[in-house]
């Protein structure tokens, strides 16, 4: 190791080479004061500081905080269990609701249903009223229209035997048989 590091110090000193290469390597000896090493003063010190933390209450203050904290941590517990069963109630109270909903989409559904139903039986039912009332009018029609054309008819032939009883009369009938006629009319009066 000596190879690597620059030379800073000679050591030309035989002696100083010969006690470096024989001195112990592990060990070394701190100061010591009543035949206690620095680790027993370090000891005896934390020692002192934990009597002083007890004479002082200190522990007392912290058994206090810690239990102030237990008791928040309980509190908040109490609460969280307290919310919990108020969101448990609340989703019963949600299912109970949803379900409930659901039923009443059920029957509504099927009050719709059966209100179609009825409303297509009407409609049939008005359709079925419609058609006869239809085919009635048009059976009058048809009727009307035989009654005026049996009318027209006999009009027609009336009239045409009125024509030819017009002129029968007037190739057979004279003004005296046409004066005894009228004198026959005012006697009927």
């Amino acid at each position: 190791m000596a190879n690597f590091l620059p030379e800073i110090i000679s050591t030309e000193d035989p002696e100083l080479a010969t006690a470096m290469e024989h001195a112990p390597t592990g060990e070394h000896h701190g100061p010591e004061a009543f035949g206690l090493g620095p680790g027993a003063f370090v000891g005896i010190a934390m020692l002192a500081f934990l009597l002083i933390l007890v004479w002082k209450g200190v522990h007392k203050a912290i058994v206090g905080g810690l239990d102030s904290k237990i008791a928040a941590i309980r509190e908040q517990l109490e609460e969280a269990s307290a919310l919990r069963k108020e969101a448990e109630a609340l989703r019963d109270e949600f299912a109970a609701k949803i379900a409930g909903a659901e039923r009443d989409a059920a029957a509504m559904l099927e009050q719709a249903q059966h209100e179609a139903d009825a409303i297509v039986t009407q409609a049939e039912a008005d359709a079925k009223a419609l058609v006869a009332r239809r085919q009635k009018m048009a059976e009058e029609k048809i009727a009307a229209a035989e009654l005026a054309a049996v009318e027209a008819l006999r009009a027609q032939a009336a009239a045409a035997a009125a024509a030819t009883a017009g002129q029968l009369i007037r190739k057979e009938v004279d003004a005296k048989a046409d004066q005894k006629l009228v004198d026959q009319v005012i006697a009927g009066i």
